[in-house]
């Protein structure tokens, strides 16, 4: 309407306003009206008619405008509002667009250089192979800038500081915006104005090296203030101690650190590094803090404070800041180490050789953490549950350093070795200084803390995959009474920890979100476990038990990125400083290398556990295809902590054992059901042809459909074992087998199916028949079966069934036939029903 899309323009007095009418005529407004509109505007941007008169009749001033014609001033004035916003908007998309058009522009001009630089380096080499009395010539077609060690004499002194950082700046801006290393893209990580920057991994240099480049709204000076204070965005990082710090005579600072990063695994050390770092200003207004270490393996702290560590070595590290057009800044990040892969395991020795894992727990981590805070500033995030974003880091930052000092277990902080039970695989540790207790009920006999630990290799499994399994589906490794014991030490009630009364759980999880990062690689959420008294004294007694729980890696294109699924038990109601009791799951992937196809490992192989616990399931010669889809070696650590008394220790203990032993052989269970080398209801369309039941059973229940019904149960184009399967497991109608005995249970489920049960294909097997149907359902049921014998099939109305989580479940009308194990009709291998048009109530 022009009347609404024209915008009010003020008269050269400044004191009346003009605005179209309904009739495309001006109507005079005085600064006072306009005054008056713009407040009853602020309360209320769409007045209704009532209020519209109601507004005419309380301001006399507005007695001779008609309400007509107020309705199309707040017309108007809703019009520019959203113009305005709008034209916000597209300013700061265009900033974003300009400043990302500059990056992309500067690392084309590096590029150029680099390819220059390679032509030259190329045709130099030509010429020495040609030159026979040569040979002796170094042709290292390595570019990476050689990073000599300093003496401890040059960090004696502040002019040997002064130098040595003069040298680190140097070289860390030729590896941020110059040829010092050669980069290549991140994969899977592609620029673009909804990206978080430009990421690259180094080629063919020694040591691994990342490297970011992206636009923050946020002053230099405050990113470099957040980037700085390494642990609160690198979860990996344990401790940063300056030791000295001086100013470096031209506006900067050097500050002497000892860090301390812990080890993502039971099977590995943890490192440390011993550096100088540099802050200062450059002539264009850029700031820059360069890092790199100082050499010396003694250098630093005592050593019997860094003998349960690695001495790692930092090359030329550091931030460029550089303050943009428009405000924001554009920050190039450079992370360059040598994380020392001999001291690890050979068959961990990719995780420390991996560019790519350097850049997703380092680089890109710094970057995406700057990003958060700009727009938590900003007031673009929100929250759920009232909690500030402060206060949900600090939860996040709590639940991640616990998991790691669980792992890591060092002495320093208490932990001690408890002897094993003659079985090496599973790990337990003892703290008696961290005492579990609340502020206002301490746990009044003395005790502590005990971690049972345990790390195996998985063979082709998702990380992602398994994570998102074990977030959504809990009972199906975890332990109900386990989870009580441990939440009962934070609560003072009856029924508080070291006695408990029985309890079940009714299978009921339900996940409420507090938050997450920026793009969804982090989530915090609270989980809410349902249980009821077994006992008949105080069955209405809840016994729900919270957990506050962390998941990230979740998902599958993040290449190099570790999965986590981390929680602790809360009280209900749990306060900002809450005690924490971290246990959980990481699961670390190993880059393949070029003769991995080659590699004899046998895929029953673990690491520390016993040779009983095996992961996988024996290869299957016609599953060779299919493994090639996802073909990748993993590292899965778990830890589970728990609170005892002295005198419990070595029930607790015992306990803690069984328990993990329990979960291992759970997660064992679900990794070969969800592994790419059988059907995967996680993976969508990635069926394999190479379960040989499957494909059978997938023709058998479309064939006896037909049979019976006269119609195809599947579309025409249907033909071919993988075919059929797929369609089949992509029928819209949820497909249920079960079998023919006293007590029918589920054997087989397309993805409708487990959607609709709410279960997946490992837990179906646990699952009735006559669990799924409601009274009348089962009485339909009851009453149609002899049909269903003796006719083959029948038709069931409409009605109600309930999920595997207790949901009820409307469907529109439901067919039962008999599946026939061949051509023979007396050869009757399950009962198969289809829920037509089913939905949730």
């Amino acid at each position: 309407m022009a009347m609404v899309a024209q915008q009010h323009r003020e008269s050269s007095s400044g004191s009346i306003t003009k605005h179209l009418d309904s009739s495309g005529k001006y109507v005079r407004y005085t600064a006072e009206q306009v005054e008056a509109l713009e407040r009853v505007y602020a309360e209320c941007p769409k007045p209704s008619s009532l209020r519209r008169q109601q507004l005419i009749r309380e301001c006399p001033i507005l007695s001779n405008i008609e309400p007509k014609q107020i309705k199309v001033w707040f017309q108007n004035r809703r019009c520019r509002e959203k113009q305005r916003k709008e034209s916000s908007r597209l300013q700061t998309v265009n900033r974003k667009l300009s400043a990302m058009n500059k990056l992309l522009m500067e690392e084309n001009d590096r590029l150029q250089k680099q390819v220059s630089q390679l032509v030259c380096e190329n045709g130099y080499m030509r010429q020495q192979l040609q030159n026979a009395s040569a040979a002796t010539t170094d042709v290292s077609c390595e570019s990476v800038v050689t990073t000599p060690q300093h003496s401890l004499r040059d960090a004696s002194n502040p002019a040997g500081l002064l130098s040595i950082a003069e040298e680190t700046l140097a070289e860390f801006l030729s590896k941020a915006t110059g040829t010092a290393v050669d980069w290549v893209p991140m994969p899977g990580m592609k620029p673009g104005p909804d990206s978080v920057g430009i990421f690259a991994i180094s080629h063919s240099c020694s040591g691994v090296a990342a490297r970011a480049c992206g636009l923050v709204s946020l002053e230099p000076t405050k990113i470099a203030e957040i980037l700085k204070d390494r642990p609160s965005w690198f979860r990996d990082c344990r401790n940063v101690e300056v030791f000295t710090m001086f100013s470096a005579g031209n506006g900067g600072t050097i500050e002497l650190l000892y860090t301390q990063i812990y080890a993502p695994t039971t099977l590995a050390p943890a490192r440390d590094f011993w550096t100088l770092r540099y802050t200062t200003t450059l002539d264009t207004g850029s700031l820059v803090v360069c890092e790199r270490s100082l050499s010396g393996t003694g250098a630093g702290p005592n050593a019997a404070a860094a003998s349960q560590f690695v001495r790692a070595q930092m090359l030329p590290s550091g931030y460029l800041i550089r303050p943009c057009d428009g405000g924001g800044s554009i920050i190039h990040i450079v992370d360059h180490l040598n994380l020392e892969a001999w001291s690890a395991p050979e068959i961990l020795r990719p995780l420390y050789e991996s560019s790519k894992v350097v850049a997703q727990k380092m680089t890109i981590a710094a970057l995406r953490y700057a990003r958060q805070l700009a727009q938590e500033t900003s007031g673009e995030v929100v929250y759920g549950l009232g909690r500030q974003p402060a206060v949900l880091r600090t939860f996040s930052q709590r639940l991640c350093r616990g998991f790691n000092d669980a792992i890591n277990g060092f002495s320093d902080d208490g932990w001690s070795m408890l002897s094993s039970d003659g079985a090496e695989d599973v790990i337990v540790a003892v703290n008696s200084r961290k005492n579990l207790a609340t502020t206002s009920v301490p746990l009044s006999p003395p005790g502590g803390i005990l971690c049972a630990k345990a790390s195996m290799l998985l063979q082709n499994v998702p990380p992602a995959v398994l994570v998102r399994f074990l977030r959504e589906h809990r009972s199906e490794w975890a332990d109900f009474n386990v989870d009580a014991y441990v939440a009962s030490s934070l609560k003072s009630c009856p029924y508080s920890y070291p006695g408990m009364r029985p309890t079940r759980f009714t299978g009921s999880q339900i996940i409420m979100p507090l938050g997450h990062t920026i793009e969804h690689e982090e989530m915090l959420e609270v989980i809410r476990l349902e249980g009821h008294s077994i006992g008949q004294e105080d069955a209405f007694m809840p016994r729900d038990i919270h957990l506050l729980q962390m998941c990230s890696g979740t998902d599958e294109n993040a290449v190099g990125a570790c999965s986590e699924l981390v929680f602790a038990p809360i009280d209900e109601m749990f306060p900002d400083d809450a005690p924490l009791l971290p246990s959980g799951f990481r699961i670390i992937p190993l880059e393949s290398k070029s003769s991995d196809s080659h590699d004899t490992l046998n895929t029953h192989r673990t690491l520390d556990l016993a040779s009983s616990l095996e992961v996988g399931a024996a290869t299957n010669p016609a599953t060779g295809d299919a493994a090639s889809c996802y073909s990748a070696r993993s590292v899965l650590t778990i830890a589970f902590q728990f609170p005892f008394e002295d005198n419990l220790q070595e029930n607790v203990a015992t306990m803690a054992r069984q328990y993990v032993r329990s979960v291992v052989s759970s997660v064992q269970r679900v990794a070969m059901a969800i592994s790419p080398s059988g059907v995967n209801p996680t993976l969508g369309s990635k069926l394999s042809p190479a379960s040989p039941e499957a494909v059978t059973l997938s023709h058998w229940i479309c064939q006896s459909y037909s049979y019976h019904m006269g119609t195809e149960l599947l579309r025409a184009d249907s033909s071919g074992d993988e075919s059929v399967l797929k369609n089949l497991w992509q029928h819209q109608d949820a497909i249920l087998c079960c079998s023919l005995k006293s007590l029918p249970v589920f054997i087989f489920a397309n993805k409708a199916g487990l959607d609709m049960l709410e279960t997946t294909l490992v837990a179906l097997q646990d699952i009735s028949l006559d669990k799924i149907f409601d009274e009348s359902g089962r009485k339909v049921l009851f009453a149609e079966f002899p049909k269903i014998m003796e006719q083959g099939f029948a038709c069931l109305p409409g009605g109600i069934c309930m999920s595997a989580m207790g949901r009820h479940i409307s469907y529109e009308q439901a067919i039962a036939w008999k599946v026939f194990a061949s051509s023979e009709e007396n050869a009757v291998h399950c009962l198969a029903f289809s829920f037509i048009n089913w939905s949730f109530v």
